[in-house]
């Protein structure tokens, strides 16, 4: 059985082992040339992969069909996604791949940005002088321009312009239904399922586990709970901790530490310091402003 080509870098690249800041700007025809215009199937463990094609065609060959794509279109690929790629021969465009490092820290602000570039996605366009695809290249222009210069605060001005772009291409999406698929039902879904899980669960489990329960990871996780709610994984589920506790305080005669553990905290201080940050109170100041006494007697 032939092995699926796993590639840390670039496609056919089996030494460079891209940093944490990687990104990589580059023409679709200066490198597919030198391949015949074909592309044999990979996946990259960490790097996102943007094409731009103006002009040409390309077939995407994915985990479950071909498609054949006509210029001028956009097509995203994220982590260790299945791709191969055959290219007419004038083809034009460019290839923007960024590690996932960079992508975390661009998209910090917009994390359904992220969330939607979970999944491969294919916009199309309706001609070459489509005012939106017109916009997407003076995006890609002003990128090219500031990529390859030393100018003072580049890295800001980079991460502004790619966050511009991502989240231009995620409008685009959202308002065309044909080409972009969909994925606010599934995110919402699974953000329902957390907080089923962190309701049911009777022991200690880590985001870690509750998002190998729900099958995806924990970085897909945590982006979701940002998207809807606007706070982590771990923040909703102390959140939800901290109510429990709560009613334990007001209502029972257990103790500060019986309660911590309880709730399966591993230290009772640590409890008592995520309490405090929650609520603004200690364990200790919380029963007593519940009970109308005095948390030093």
């Amino acid at each position: 059985m032939k092995s699926i080509k796993h590639y840390d870098g670039l496609y056919r690249d089996l030494n460079f082992k891209p940093t944490s800041n990687y990104i990589f700007w580059e023409m679709i025809e200066t490198r597919s040339r030198g391949f015949g215009w074909v592309i044999d199937p990979h996946l990259h463990p960490n790097l996102y992969q943007f094409f731009f094609v103006g002009h040409g065609t390309v077939e995407f060959i994915g985990n479950k069909d071909v498609q054949k794509l006509t210029a001028p279109c956009i097509l995203i690929i994220p982590p260790n996604t299945l791709h191969g790629l055959t290219y007419s021969a004038d083809v034009q465009g460019n290839i923007l791949t960024v590690s996932d490092i960079v992508m975390e820290d661009i998209c910090k602000t917009s994390p359904f940005v992220l969330v939607m570039f979970e999944k491969t996605h294919q916009l199309l366009f309706n001609e070459t002088n489509d005012p939106l695809f017109i916009k997407i290249k003076s995006m890609l222009t002003d990128i090219d321009e500031e990529l390859f210069t030393n100018n003072a605060e580049k890295k800001p001005f980079l991460n502004a312009c790619f966050l511009k772009l991502f989240i231009s291409i995620v409008r685009l999406f959202n308002s065309n239904t044909i080409c972009a698929m969909d994925d606010t039902n599934t995110t919402l879904k699974h953000f329902k399922n957390f907080q089923s899980l962190i309701k049911k669960s009777d022991s200690y489990k880590s985001i870690s586990s509750l998002a190998k329960e729900l099958c995806i990871t924990g970085t897909h996780l945590n982006r979701i709970c940002k998207h809807v709610s606007g706070r982590s994984a771990l923040v909703l589920l102390q959140e939800y901790k901290i109510e429990q506790a709560k009613n334990y305080l007001a209502h029972t005669s257990m103790s500060v530490s019986e309660i911590a553990y309880h709730l399966h905290f591993e230290f009772p201080n640590y409890f008592a310091k995520v309490f405090r940050k929650i609520t603004g109170l200690t364990p200790t100041e919380f029963r007593s402003e519940k009970k109308g006494t005095n948390p030093t007697t």
